[in-house]
């Protein structure tokens, strides 16, 4: 079953197979013009400021088998200067996000408003614009900034712009807001960058995905039919914030491919996702694991386990601990990412007591390459029709939850904390010694005696006290 629209024919999504009820896992491949093609279901990684964070632009290409990746445009709206990613000189096709990425011209780039996760922002949407975190405060991003933007900056796919408050649930009245102005949002967008009076060679050529809100089925049931009925033919897809929303995707819109903008803590909570006809996922608690010293370990479909091995399996291994400081195999046996080719856990445990950048680089290439392969397992567990049966055996096989680091992890990025909170550092000061050193030094200078110093000056110097 292919979704392909005569607007947007540098962007198709097939379902292997029979078609897939809703709420039913399905494989499939979504394949844009010049890019690799994604099979489904996939992850994204989630970038900061257009990099995956710890990897270095070369080392994503040559040693990882990332196959697309996230990019909020908050990252790059600053106030008093324009960001360079809009003033980077490109050829006519070139896309500047992609040149200013130094991302490969083969890997398909998606374009949302914000990053993610995203610092809660003060409920001040508007019927023109959404609030966004960025380098220099809270502002205010408007529709038309964002269309702008799509336009300048070129990504092959987008999610539209959505009335979405994080940090807390919204009131009843609220709630009909956010589905007016989202609706408002999306047909606009739809309008100025493939409607019928915009130029042939002035359309844009990104598949557009449409943002379903985290809302019941019954209070943007309006909004789904005017998805189905009015824009249908300029959709490529479908952005969900909850995956309680799969549930609400009408048959009219079932085969465009569904990306889950969601944060699962684990491999459980993925399955449950794809059971639930997730197509792409963003999964930060991959990066979340890297910076803990959390080395994933775990295989989908699970290993075959004998009657007398009941406990359940860890889904991964701490680092920190000191068990590994003399243990010379690697992160996980038969494992070939470049990390377990190289390296061994002594290391790995070494890297992290001396506070090594390179032991999360070398981490975050672990455990991409273990979702990698989880995710392959998956894809052919749903094509081999035992996709069921395998959650299961899986759900038995390893504990619910990741380990616990028990060491500190890298100093961190701004965005990561938390808006007003006055939390201390991960890390420590790195000038504090300097605090220090100043306060010695001026206690020093007051034990000084000088020419002048009477007697009683000289006594409390400790002049002239017996031995």
């Amino acid at each position: 079953m292919d979704s392909e629209t005569p607007e947007l024919r540098n962007m198709t999504f097939s379902v292997l197979g029979p078609a897939a009820p809703v709420l039913a896992p399905r494989a499939g491949t979504l394949a844009i013009a010049g890019r690799k093609t994604l099979s489904t279901p996939h992850y994204l990684p989630v970038t900061s400021r257009g990099v995956v964070p710890h990897i270095s632009h070369d080392n994503v290409r040559k040693e990882t088998s990332i196959n697309g990746l996230y990019v909020g445009l908050e990252d790059f709206i600053e106030k008093k200067h324009r960001s360079p990613v809009f003033k980077i000189p490109v050829e006519a096709n070139e896309s500047p996000l992609r040149k200013f990425m130094c991302a490969s011209n083969d890997l398909p780039l998606v374009l949302a408003p914000r990053r993610f996760p995203a610092i809660p922002c003060p409920p001040v949407n508007t019927q023109t614009s959404i609030a966004v975190s960025t380098s220099d405060g809270f502002h205010q991003l408007s529709a038309q900034q964002y269309i702008e933007a799509i336009q300048k900056l070129k990504p092959d796919l987008v999610i539209g712009l959505a009335d979405v408050v994080s940090g807390k649930p919204p009131g009843n009245k609220r709630r009909g807001k956010m589905v007016d102005r989202t609706h408002a949002y999306t047909r606009d967008a739809l309008e100025r960058l493939y409607g019928n009076t915009v130029a042939a060679d002035e359309k844009c050529m990104a598949a557009y995905f449409a943002p379903i809100l985290p809302l019941d089925n019954a209070q943007q049931s309006l909004y789904l039919d005017d998805l189905a009925d009015e824009f249908r033919d300029r959709l490529s897809g479908l952005a969900l914030y909850e995956s309680d929303c799969l549930s609400f995707i009408p048959e009219s819109l079932g085969d465009l491919p569904r990306l889950l903008i969601s944060d699962p803590r684990g491999p459980h909570a993925i399955l449950r996702e794809i059971s639930l006809g997730a197509d792409l996922l963003t999964i930060p608690f991959v990066g979340d694991s890297s910076d803990a010293g959390i080395a994933l370990d775990f295989t989908f479909p699970a290993p075959p386990r004998s009657a007398d091995e009941r406990e359940p399996l860890a889904l991964g291994i701490d680092m920190w601990s000191s068990e590994y400081a003399k243990d010379t195999s690697p992160l996980r046996e038969g494992c070939q990412c470049y990390a377990c080719r190289r390296h061994h856990r002594a290391y790995f445990n070494h890297l992290l007591a001396a506070k090594e950048m390179a032991a999360w680089a070398l981490l975050q290439m672990h455990n991409f390459h273990n979702m990698d392969l989880f995710f392959q397992g998956v894809r052919e567990s749903i094509q081999r029709g035992s996709f069921e049966q395998d959650v299961e055996a899986f759900n038995r096989t390893y504990v619910s939850t990741l380990p616990e680091s028990t060491g500190q992890g890298p100093r961190l990025r701004a965005y990561q904390h938390p808006s007003g909170s006055n939390q201390p550092s991960r890390a420590p000061r790195v000038y504090g010694r300097l605090d220090d050193a100043l306060q010695k030094f001026q206690d020093s200078q007051s034990s000084v005696v000088t020419p002048d110093t009477d007697a009683e000056g000289l006594e409390k110097h400790g002049f002239a006290e017996k031995a």
